[in-house]
């Protein structure tokens, strides 16, 4: 089977099973990254970020201005 196959099979997993088998996937790969040391990152951009927020530093926007931003390659004003 090859990795088209698979990845379109996987693709058709619900939602928590397709997390679990990122999650694996992404262990079996221990030795490329520290997985304890990307967590801590990850932990700590998101808390930043929470912070920007709630501190009123940073504009939220709705997931359809996002995406229409998106797909127009544009960026929102700051």
């Amino acid at each position: 089977m090859s990795v088209a196959e698979i990845t379109r099979n996987a693709l058709t997993l619900p939602p928590e099973d397709r997390a679990a088998l990122a999650a694996g996937l992404l262990e079996s790969l221990d030795g490329v990254a520290e997985t304890d040391d990307v967590e801590a990152a990850w932990s700590r951009e998101i808390a930043g970020r929470l912070d920007d927020v709630r501190g009123g530093r940073v504009r939220t926007v709705s997931w359809e201005d996002a995406a229409a931003m998106i797909r127009a390659d544009e960026r929102p004003d700051v």
